[in-house]
């Protein structure tokens, strides 16, 4: 396994349907990244949509990956993509909501539960552990007695869609700060906010 690439996946529903729902953030985050390295997702037979680049000049190298696959089994394509492209958990991030965390908040972490976030668990079973980096973008908790996968497969509210950009912005340049520097550094930064 190779220890200078990094495996970023971003978590998903495929489908315009699913394109602005909460639990879709992970992949809003991976078309910021995907801009920034300058660059368009391919199809790739791991059933997920990939590109591959560096984050800026002489940055670390990257395979940004969408799943094409439902949240649920999420962890097939990633285990894939981490066997052909040599990536040892410890490289691999999966950018995913938090419904834990409040909205607008990015939290960074390596291993440890997966919260009932059905992705993640199938991302640990798939990869054999939970050793692997989570960036978790803040959605918030659904509002009164409201269903949690009801709340995840919604839309943002009208005031969070004003905010949206920046969230997605943030969680990016913690993807790129955690790949870069560490996950130390990308936590000093991003918790204390």
């Amino acid at each position: 396994m190779t220890s200078d690439t990094w495996l970023v996946a971003g978590l998903g529903n495929p489908g315009p349907g699913y394109a602005r729902n909460r639990h879709n953030v992970g992949h809003m985050v991976l078309d910021e990244l995907a801009g920034r390295v300058g660059g368009t997702f391919k199809v790739h037979k791991a059933r997920a949509q990939v590109l591959e680049g560096r984050l800026g000049v002489g940055g670390p190298r990257v395979v940004l990956a969408k799943p094409s696959t439902y949240m649920n089994v999420t962890g097939g394509p990633v285990s894939a993509l981490s066997k052909f492209f040599s990536i040892a958990p410890d490289h691999v991030v999966a950018v995913h909501d938090e419904i834990d965390i409040p909205f607008g908040t990015i939290k960074l972490k390596i291993g440890g539960g997966e919260g009932g976030h059905n992705g993640l668990r199938d991302i640990s079973k798939a990869l054999a552990t939970k050793d692997y980096h989570r960036v978790r973008v803040g959605v918030g908790r659904p509002p009164g007695r409201m269903d949690t996968a009801d709340f995840v497969l919604r839309d943002f509210a009208t005031t969070e869609k004003k905010e949206l950009p920046f969230l997605v912005g943030d969680a990016a340049d913690a993807v790129e700060l955690l790949v870069r520097e560490g996950l130390q550094a990308a936590q000093q930064r991003f918790h204390g906010a």
